[in-house]
């Protein structure tokens, strides 16, 4: 609705996990080093953790794009709210083993043959599960921890990454024989002002931006009232976008950003 008139090719702060926006702030690359370490070393499992809004599912899409499909069969697990049984199915569906299966062991013998055909061509077998605090069984969890078993005597023969919110590390603590597999581990935090800065004019110049459209004292604003956290600054920055093209503002200043949290508050 706005990109024309601020000279943009698109929208440049949805919340959507599109890799092309990820903005690679130290933690970020820490974090993004670390999972594809986890994969290129066959680690047993791995833990990417955060609070909401902080970049989890695009930094995930971004890893899965470091992958090359030659070298790597990879399951997403975007809904992890199902019973064992479902998960299991979920996990074979992902990796595309289309033929059903009600028995239990059946399908841990068919995710078994998977995983050795995949490493007889070549190949490393990668489960991520996002959103992984909403498993709110122990026994779903217990059957991610299962998964681990399938192994050679000097090899993990998957690599199981969790992706989610911090209270996942409380749940996966509780499960010692998981905990204990887990190798690889991270935390993001909120940006600071000055990857907050960065991460605002990485996206506008992604969506095609050519000039300078935002003051600094309106992203230290924007900073301050969001504490960091990508997915608000995503909210108000698109709404500022907005509410400069209503008003046909030449710039995004302090005065509009505060009035959009003055809108809030009322």
């Amino acid at each position: 609705m706005y990109e024309e008139y601020w000279g943009l090719n698109t929208l440049p702060f949805e919340n959507v996990p599109d890799p092309r926006f990820l903005y690679r702030s130290s933690q970020h690359e820490e974090a993004l080093m670390r999972l594809v370490y986890a994969t290129k070393s066959q680690k047993g499992a791995a833990m990417l953790t955060g609070e909401i809004g902080c970049g989890k599912t695009t930094l995930s899409r971004a890893f899965i794009q470091e992958l090359s499909s030659d070298e790597y069969e990879i399951g997403l697990i975007a809904n992890p709210c199902l019973s064992p049984i479902g998960f299991l199915k979920e996990i074979l569906f992902q990796l595309g083993i289309e033929k059903s299966a009600e028995d239990k062991t059946e399908m841990l013998h068919m995710l078994n043959k998977r995983m050795l055909d995949n490493l007889n061509n070549g190949k490393k077998t990668i489960v991520i599960v996002d959103e992984a605090q909403a498993i709110e069984s122990e026994t779903t969890l217990e059957e991610l921890r299962l998964l681990l078993n399938f192994q050679l005597n000097e090899k993990f023969l998957v690599t199981l990454i969790l992706i989610g919110q911090p209270e996942l590390r409380e749940r996966v603590v509780k499960i010692k024989q998981l905990d204990s597999r887990i190798s690889i581990r991270y935390h993001l935090q909120h940006l600071n002002l000055n990857d907050t800065i960065k991460y605002i004019i990485f996206r506008l110049k992604v969506a095609g931006l050519k000039k300078n459209i935002i003051t600094k004292e309106a992203i230290e604003k924007i900073h301050s009232y969001t504490n960091g956290v990508p997915r608000e600054i995503n909210n108000i920055c698109d709404l500022a976008l907005l509410d400069g093209f209503s008003t046909k503002a030449e710039l995004i200043n302090s005065k509009i950003i505060q009035k959009l949290i003055d809108d809030t508050k009322r």
